[in-house]
């Protein structure tokens, strides 16, 4: 009974078979299908390594959250160089609150404002960098990857001024914290002071209004920690002016981001801005101070970057598609090719053997003979 039952198993077993088996007497080959199943072999190694490449590359994954932290400090670092001497410039930032960051925090350097050949080259590069930034937005992503990998990780080179050369210009850089408001970072005429009445810079005894000239050169601006390789917006900016009071206005949207890769976690700020010049008279109602005003403000919006990596399951079924799809597409292909081609090939023979028998009608309306075959005349 035992041995009755499990032969019976055996059977429902095979009568449940999917993948039934042809013998390998009614299997028949040709070259056409060796020719196919050669490019598919090859279609299907060539989708695999793609397909592999595409595992081990990453992409970044863009989250937006309300932030919370109102509390502490924002840094900003800046490196720019103003046309003019450092005893006629003054630069600190003054916030919504009221409060003056004095520009005790900031060194005054007295520049050449022509750069080196050195320099030249590295504003090149960072001008076509800013290029493409603002035409594919994905290039931020290879940035964020290629950050802490110590890719364009160098800072700004800066020029070793000779000492008997003719300085004409400021440089201005440093760092300073500030809360986080909104506010304005400027560098007018003369050195800020503070007054009873509130905040003012001591330009009065400053007479020679034919060397205002707010040409400037933005080497570096950023806010928040120091992020190796990440490049700002207005890294490498450059404006020239011939006017004497002209006012460069810069409206920077601060965003705070959290940077997570899979070699480092941080915190790191990025920041739009908009550009706007124009020249200060008082006769053309054009009213103003004229100077350079970096006027910012925060996101109440923060972004989470996560660098996603494709999980080795999502991989399996992908290849398990790609080589199943490979091998039924192939074949339908494979039939859908045979069957045209037996039916030319039968148009082809039909078509022939019409012109024989149109040859045979022809010829015996001329008069020729007609022979019948031997086992014909026998049969008659």
């Amino acid at each position: 009974m035992n041995k009755l039952r499990r032969r019976s198993t055996i059977n429902l077993v095979k009568e449940l078979d999917a993948f039934p088996k042809v013998p390998e007497s009614y299997v028949e080959t040709s070259a056409f299908g060796g020719t196919v199943s050669l490019i598919v072999f090859i279609l299907m190694a060539l989708l695999t390594i793609s397909e592999f490449f595409v595992y081990q590359d990453s992409w970044m994954k863009y989250e937006y959250e309300v932030d919370t932290d109102f509390t502490s400090k924002l840094k900003i670092k800046i490196d720019i160089t103003v046309a003019m001497k450092c005893a006629r410039v003054g630069a600190d930032v003054l916030d919504v609150a009221g409060a003056v960051i004095a520009s005790k925090e900031l060194k005054y350097d007295d520049v050449s404002f022509e750069p080196s050949p050195k320099k030249k080259m590295w504003y090149q590069i960072l001008h076509q960098i800013q290029n493409r930034l603002r035409e594919e937005h994905s290039l931020q992503d290879v940035l964020f990857k290629s950050a802490l990998k110590g890719y364009f990780s160098d800072p700004v080179p800066q020029d070793i001024p000779p000492q008997n050369e003719n300085f004409n210009s400021c440089r201005i850089h440093g760092q300073i914290f500030v809360n986080k408001v909104a506010g304005n970072f400027h560098i007018i005429l003369g050195k800020p002071i503070d007054t009873i009445k509130g905040h003012a810079h001591f330009a009065s005894l400053i007479r020679n209004e034919a060397a205002l000239n707010f040409s400037h050169r933005i080497d570096h601006l950023s806010f928040g920690n120091d992020v190796p390789g990440h490049i700002n917006p207005l890294d490498g900016t450059e404006k020239m002016t011939l006017e004497q009071n002209m006012l460069f206005q810069y409206f920077v949207t601060v965003v705070p981001t959290k940077l997570h890769t899979s070699d480092v976690s941080l915190n790191m700020h990025q920041f739009s801005v908009t550009e706007q010049e124009r020249l200060v008279s008082n006769e053309k109602g054009s009213r103003g101070v004229s100077g350079i005003f970096i006027k910012y403000k925060l996101s109440p919006l923060m972004v989470r970057v996560t660098e996603v990596h494709m999980p080795f399951s999502v991989f399996l079924v992908r290849l398990c598609g790609i080589i199943g799809g490979i091998f039924s597409t192939s074949g339908l292909v494979h039939r859908l090719i045979g069957y045209f081609v037996d039916i030319v090939c039968c148009q082809f023979r039909l078509g022939k053997n019409s012109m024989q028998n149109i040859c045979t009608d022809n010829v015996s309306r001329k008069g020729v003979k007609m022979y019948k075959p031997m086992w014909l005349i026998h049969f008659q």
